[in-house]
């Protein structure tokens, strides 16, 4: 057995997190001044992420921190004490320096603990479209996987997850620098919404790759989104997160279902990431087409039913 570890820009629900026994390493963030860590355990995360979003709104002045070579060390250290190898799992390295600070801290690790083995995965991801795979990991892992056949299989397969992100306000990618002003002053007045994605890069990072005119065209991009590039929804966990818009990703659930998803897991959008795009966002994962093909000669992936299966 192994341990599997992800940073907290995996967002993970709460089953997520006691059905599979995957670690959570947080990220931190300043509001006006005062630092909070982005998860905690036994806190529900829903009340941390609505506090967090509506400090936004209040024009709270929000920063994130990286985790560091240290924090990724102190917490992963017990598993290795414990003759435990480590599976780690992070948010793509071209939206925060955390991935760069966990290679050193394998290095590290492997020095001090030869006899063990450490994984390092950049997701190519961010939310849950990171999260998801440190879920299949734990359930590959819980079936007889080991360590090396969960590392393959992710990097195998990391760009047929599939994220959408729809920004309801221009005005945090401003002030993350993001877009200018004067880009953020015109969408504002034209009612404009940024459509995102995970891109084909390597490494990846979240584009913008089309725009919305109000926010109905936006919400219906993701479903459109879903039904040209989905595979075998009823076979795997769709997810949506979303920053303190419910009753909007509620929704856009229930449209889902209808074209055939039928295990969907909503949560809270991520801080890391959140912090930069703002309130009303909402953002749709899912396991596709792989990104890096073009539409017309993707091919489904091998035992697809076996890939982000629901439970029971």
């Amino acid at each position: 057995m192994f341990d599997i570890y992800v940073d907290s820009a995996g967002n993970l629900t709460e089953d997520m997190i006691k059905e599979t026994g995957v670690k959570v390493i947080p990220f931190t963030y300043t509001s006006s001044g005062v630092e909070k860590s982005c998860f905690e355990e036994g806190v529900p995360f829903a009340q941390t992420a609505k506090q967090f979003y509506e400090d936004m709104v209040q024009g709270a002045d929000i920063k994130t921190s990286l985790i560091g070579e240290v924090k990724f060390i102190e917490t992963i250290t017990p598993s290795m004490q414990q003759g435990r190898d480590v599976l780690l799992i992070t948010i793509t390295s071209t939206l925060s320096g955390t991935h760069a600070q966990a290679l050193k801290a394998q290095k590290a690790l492997k020095e001090a603990f030869p006899d063990r083995k450490m994984y390092v995965v950049d997701s190519a991801n961010a939310s849950l479209g990171e999260g998801l795979f440190a879920v299949e990991a734990a359930k590959m892992r819980d079936g007889g996987s080991s360590i090396d056949e969960c590392y393959n299989w992710i990097e195998e397969n990391k760009y047929k997850m599939n994220s959408f992100v729809t920004i309801n306000e221009l005005k945090y990618l401003r002030k993350s620098g993001r877009v200018s002003t004067i880009t953020a002053v015109a969408g504002a007045i034209l009612n404009i919404k940024p459509m995102l994605k995970a891109d084909a890069n390597d490494p990846a990072t979240l584009a913008v790759y089309s725009k919305e005119r109000g926010r109905k065209r936006s919400i219906d991009a993701l479903v459109r989104e879903f039904t040209d590039r989905v595979i075998d929804p009823a076979n795997q966990t769709i997810a949506i997160t979303h920053c303190d818009c419910a009753a909007e990703a509620e929704e856009l659930a229930e449209r889902l279902k209808a074209l055939g998803a039928e295990n969907i897991a909503i949560e809270f959008y991520d801080l890391c990431t959140g912090s930069h795009v703002g309130p009303g966002t909402i953002a749709l994962f899912f396991f596709g087409k792989d990104r890096r093909e073009t539409s017309e000669t993707a091919s489904e992936p091998r035992k697809l039913s076996k890939v982000f299966r629901p439970r029971g």
